[in-house]
């Protein structure tokens, strides 16, 4: 006689595979959901708080002016092998849209700021958080982190880690509608 397996006990052993792989994926949400709650813990929301200051090519900023249309507020390191990976979308995005700001979070002196950016071919606005005050009152300990202000001035999306070039421009346009 061969050994045979009857069609409930086959049913069963499914239905216990299926099992697993919804209790795998429901640790893996809880899981991601836990990262991002800890990554969010003490990052703004409601009105985004004020930022100005002078960008690295000497032009003076202020997000208050920028009303109107969502902003893109981005702070990056020099140092951050994440930030370089992301760097050429966020470039991109401030080419195509005037509403773009990045905070370089304790990256040096502007001089510093200034060849790493000639070095990496970049070239969206810059204002230097050398001694990390804006990080601080943003609520930003790692980066890169990325926040979308809608226009009437609150903190709409919030991004830590990488972000794709279209995920970023999708939330731009999401805040904006």
């Amino acid at each position: 006689m061969a050994n045979e397996t009857s069609p409930s006990a086959g049913q069963a052993a499914r239905s216990k595979k299926w099992r697993g792989y919804a209790v795998n994926a429901l640790l893996l949400v809880i899981l991601v959901a836990g990262i991002r709650w800890w990554q969010h813990r003490d990052m703004v929301s409601g009105a985004a708080p004020a930022l100005q200051g002078v960008t690295l090519a000497g032009q003076p900023y202020r997000l208050a002016a920028h009303t109107g249309k969502p902003v893109l507020v981005h702070f990056w390191a020099t140092w951050c092998p994440i930030c370089r990976a992301e760097q050429g979308s966020i470039d991109a995005i401030a080419h195509d849209n005037p509403n773009v700001i990045t905070v370089a979070m304790q990256s040096g002196t502007a001089a510093e700021i200034i060849r790493h950016m000639h070095e990496q071919g970049i070239a969206f606005p810059v204002l230097n958080d050398q001694n990390g005050a804006i990080s601080a009152a943003w609520g930003v300990h790692a980066v890169p982190a990325s926040f979308i202000i809608s226009p009437d001035g609150r903190v709409r999306f919030i991004e830590v880690g990488y972000t794709t070039g279209i995920g970023l421009r999708l939330r731009l346009w999401l805040a904006g509608i």
